[in-house]
């Protein structure tokens, strides 16, 4: 009976479970996710401030110096906008802070004073330049016995386009032969030491021929004083860059044949066969090679179908 008892006795087994870190768990993952990203955001905004410009820096700092203000306090902050634009305001030009609209015209108004100011400047240096040269080549032409004989037939004028330097024509000595673009022998002299002169000019130079009013053969048709008037302005260029004037310094060479007469009255009278030399001013420069290729404002230039000799 006894090991029949024994024999149905249960058995009993016990098994015990392990527990995994009740104290934290997988917490610290978390955590340490958390901390890499922080630390990602703080170098991606040490670079960006490292990358951005001292103006951008600036306008970021005004924006969140002046917050959202309740209009009972008084004073415009960000809120104040009426418009969602950078800048906030009517100039869609400015890109950083907040402009209100007499802003931009304030700033207008400074560009264009201060504009109009550097064109006075310059205009007093182009000024003072002019009269230099002018004095420099009435020197050469007096202390130059050769070309002090024909002092008369070179004329030295300031105008409001620049120096203006003529070389006028004479019944006993021509330039040039009759209906000839040949530089006479005289007259190379005196283009020579003007070229050498304008060798350390700075301005640009603009050279126009001029004839009298004598027809040329069958001008209407043909060669006339046009075309005769442009070979000769351009055979004077070249006895200029042959006396060392840059060619580069040469803006323009046109012939004006005889719409630009000094004596009108005469018409058919020898000082009206000229080279007129230009040593044009800044001003005169930003006309003539300016993004709308005005011309200079010359009396030479009222004649809008003169020929322009390449």
């Amino acid at each position: 009976m006894a090991s029949d008892a024994k024999k149905l006795q249960p058995i009993i087994v016990k098994k015990v479970k392990k527990g995994g870190h009740a104290a934290h768990g997988g917490a610290w993952k978390i955590a340490y996710a958390d901390f890499v990203t922080a630390m990602m955001a703080f170098f991606l905004l040490m670079w960006l401030l490292g990358s951005t410009t001292e103006g951008d820096k600036k306008g970021i700092a005004e924006f969140f110096s002046a917050p959202l203000k309740v209009a009972m306090a008084g004073g415009s902050g960000t809120g104040a906008s009426n418009s969602i634009l950078p800048g906030g305001g009517a100039d869609l030009t400015q890109m950083v802070g907040q402009a209100r609209q007499g802003d931009s015209k304030e700033l207008a108004a400074q560009k264009k004073k201060d504009h109009e100011a550097m064109r006075v400047e310059a205009a007093k240096q182009d000024a003072r330049k002019m009269a230099a040269l002018s004095a420099k080549i009435s020197g050469v032409i007096s202390n130059n016995p050769k070309l002090a004989e024909f002092s008369s037939q070179i004329r030295l004028q300031t105008t409001p386009d620049g120096l203006q330097i003529q070389i006028v024509d004479d019944q006993k000595r021509p330039m040039f032969d009759t209906g000839s673009a040949v530089v006479k022998p005289y007259m190379r002299d005196i283009l020579r030491e003007i070229g050498s002169a304008l060798s350390g000019v700075e301005n640009k130079i603009s050279l126009d021929g001029h004839t009298d009013r004598a027809p040329y053969g069958n001008g209407e048709r043909g060669y006339s004083n046009w075309e005769l008037s442009a070979d000769r302005a351009n055979a004077s260029r070249r006895e200029l860059v042959a006396a060392g004037m840059p060619d580069d310094k040469v803006a323009r060479v046109v012939g004006l044949a005889s719409s630009i007469l000094l004596e009108s009255d005469n018409p058919l009278s020898p000082i009206n066969r000229r080279i007129s030399i230009i040593v044009m001013t800044r001003e005169a420069e930003e006309r003539l090679l300016g993004s709308g290729r005005t011309p200079v404002s010359s009396p030479s230039d009222t004649n809008a179908g003169a020929n322009t000799a390449r």
